[in-house]
C-alpha cells in the first residue's frame, strides 16, 4: 500500500527530473521528455488504486494534517493526473508551434515540465482541508499557469493574455487572503472542520463570517469563471497556447469547484449564501450562452462555453448535489479535451476560426467525427456524457424546487445547440478550400482521441461507474450542507 502523500511527492519529483534533463541534456530529443512525463504520470495514476486508507479515528498532526485521502480527493487526484496526461499528448502535437515561435534555443522541456507542477498543485488543492494549504496549493497552480499562458513570448496576443491573467489572478488572490483573514478573525480557525464547529455556536458573529465567505467566493469565482468574475476568460483562452487553454478550461475549473464544495460546507447553513450562489448560477448560465452565440473564433467560443458550463455546475452546487457536480466535471473533461485535441491539430494547418473548419469531413473524416462527438456532447445530445451531466444537474434543481434554475437552464441549453452546431455545419456542409491538403496525425494522438470518444459515448449510455465511485463522498457532502 502507498501513503497518499507520496502521490504528490512523486509528481513533483517527476517535474524536477524533466527540468534537470532539459537543463543538462541539451542534445536529448525534447519530445522524449513529454513521453517520459506521460509515463511517470501514468504510473502515479495506477498507484492511486493502491492508496493506504486513513486509519479510523486517527488525527494527523503538523503539515500533513492539512489534507486527507477520502474518496472525493482520491477521485480528483486521478482526475488531475488524467487531465495532465491528455494535455501533454496535445502538447506533443503543438510542439512545432513552440519551436517556430522560439526566439532562442528550444524550451520544450520547460513547456512539458510546467503542467506536471500544475498537476501537483491540483492534487494538493483537492485534498486540502485547511485554508493555509488551499492558499499555497492554489498559488502553485496559478504561478504555473502564469508561465504557460504567456509561453510564446514572441506572440503579442499571448503576452496580452498572460498579462491579463496575471493581473486578474492577483486580484482574486487578494480577495481570497482578505476573506480568509475575516473568517480567521471571527472564528480563530483556518481548519474547515473547526470553522464548521465554530459557526454552530449561536453566540458567534455570523455577519463577519458571512462577509469573509463572500470574499472567498469572489476569489473562487475568478478561478471557475463565474459571472461577473469571468472577464479574463475570452481573451486569455484565445491568446494562450491551445493545450494550455484546454488545461485552464478543465483542470483549473475542476479544482476550483472541488475547493468550492469543501469551503462552502461550513457556510451553506446560512441562507444568504445559498441565495447568492443561485444568483451567480443564473447570471453565469445566461451570459455564457448568450455571449457565445455571435462568436466566429472557435477558441473564443469554447471560452464563453466554459463560462456557461460553470453556470450549470453552480446549479449543482446550489442544490447541494456533489454527485451531479462530479459527474458533470468528468463529462466536461472528456468533451472539452476532445474538442481541443482536434483544434490543436487542425489549427496548425488552417487556423482557429470556425470558417477554417469548412469541409473538414473531406480532409479528415476521423477528426471531423471526433469534433462532432465533442460538440454534440457539449450541447447535451442524448447518448453522450454531456446529456447525462445536464440531466443530473437539472434533476437536482427539480428535486430542490429551484424552478428558476430549471427554466433558465433548459432555455440556455437550446442556445447551446445553435452555436455548437455552427461548427458541425462548417465541417459537413461547407465546401473545402481548394488549396488544403489532408491532415495527418500521430498514432498517439489518434489513440487518445479514440479513447476520449469511446468514453464520451460510454458514459452517455452507462453513467453508473462514475456515480458508484463517488456515492459515499457525495452523500456525505449532501448531509453536511443540509
Amino acid at each position: 500500500m502507498i501513503a497518499a502523500c507520496n502521490l504528490e511527492i512523486a509528481v513533483l519529483l517527476a517535474g524536477m527530473v524533466i527540468l534537470m534533463l532539459e537543463a543538462f541534456a541539451p542534445r536529448l530529443e525534447k519530445r522524449t521528455l513529454a513521453f517520459a512525463a506521460i509515463g511517470a504520470l501514468a504510473a502515479v495514476f495506477v498507484a492511486t488504486w493502491f492508496i493506504e486508507p486513513n486509519p479510523a479515528g486517527e488525527t494527523l498532526n503538523g503539515f500533513w494534517s492539512f489534507y486527507t485521502a477520502d474518496e472525493l480527493s482520491i477521485f480528483f487526484k486521478r482526475f488531475a493526473l488524467l487531465t495532465t496526461i491528455l494535455v501533454l499528448v496535445m502538447m506533443t502535437d503543438y510542439a512545432p508551434v513552440i519551436l517556430s515561435e522560439s526566439a532562442g534555443p528550444s524550451r520544450l522541456g520547460e513547456f512539458f515540465a510546467l503542467p506536471i507542477f500544475t498537476c501537483a498543485g491540483l492534487m494538493y488543492l483537492v485534498s486540502a482541508i485547511d485554508f493555509v494549504m488551499i492558499f499555497v496549493s492554489l498559488e502553485l497552480v496559478t504561478i504555473s499557469f502564469y508561465v504557460l499562458v504567456s509561453f510564446n513570448r514572441r506572440n503579442a496576443a499571448t503576452l496580452e493574455a498572460g498579462v491579463k491573467y496575471l493581473v486578474l489572478s492577483a486580484v482574486s488572490t487578494a480577495f481570497l487572503v482578505y476573506g480568509i483573514a475575516w473568517i480567521f478573525g471571527v472564528t480563530g480557525e483556518t481548519s474547515l472542520a473547526r470553522i464548521t464547529a465554530a459557526l454552530a455556536d449561536p453566540a458567534i458573529e455570523r455577519g463577519g463570517a458571512l462577509f469573509g465567505a463572500v470574499l472567498v467566493l469572489v476569489a473562487l469565482g475568478f478561478k471557475i469563471a463565474a459571472v461577473p468574475f469571468h472577464i479574463w476568460v475570452p481573451d486569455v483562452y484565445q491568446g494562450a497556447p491551445t493545450p494550455v487553454t484546454a488545461f485552464l478550461s478543465v483542470g483549473s475549473k475542476a479544482a476550483g469547484f472541488v475547493v468550492l464544495l469543501r469551503v462552502l460546507q461550513p457556510f451553506l447553513m446560512l441562507p444568504q449564501m445559498r441565495r447568492l450562489i443561485v444568483l451567480l448560477a443564473l447570471l453565469t448560465v445566461v451570459y455564457g450562452n448568450v455571449a457565445a452565440l455571435p462568436q466566429t473564433n472557435l477558441k473564443r467560443l469554447l471560452g464563453y462555453s466554459s463560462i456557461a458550463h460553470a453556470g450549470y455546475l453552480l446549479i449543482g452546487v446550489a442544490c447541494f448535489d456533489g454527485r451531479a457536480v462530479v459527474f458533470y466535471l468528468v463529462a466536461y473533461l472528456l468533451m472539452t479535451l476532445l474538442s481541443f485535441a482536434v483544434l490543436v491539430i487542425v489549427a496548425q494547418q488552417t487556423g482557429e476560426e470556425i470558417a477554417d473548419f469548412d469541409g473538414l469531413a473531406n480532409r479528415s473524416p476521423f477528426l471531423a467525427f471526433a469534433m462532432l462527438i465533442g460538440m454534440l456532447s457539449l450541447a447535451g445530445l442524448p447518448f453522450t456524457a454531456g446529456f447525462f451531466g445536464k440531466f443530473f444537474i437539472f434533476y437536482s434543481a427539480v428535486a430542490q424546487r429551484q424552478v428558476a434554475l430549471v427554466i433558465v437552464g433548459v432555455v440556455t441549453v437550446a442556445c447551446g445547440f445553435y452555436y455548437y452546431l455552427k461548427v458541425v455545419r462548417a465541417m459537413y456542409w461547407q465546401p473545402s478550400p481548394a488549396s488544403t491538403t489532408p491532415i495527418r496525425l500521430s498514432a498517439l494522438s489518434r489513440t487518445t482521441i479514440v479513447a476520449m470518444m469511446a468514453a464520451t459515448i460510454f458514459l452517455g449510455v452507462y453513467p453508473q461507474p462514475i456515480l458508484r465511485a463517488l456515492k459515499p463522498s457525495a452523500e456525505r457532502v449532501a448531509r453536511s450542507t443540509r
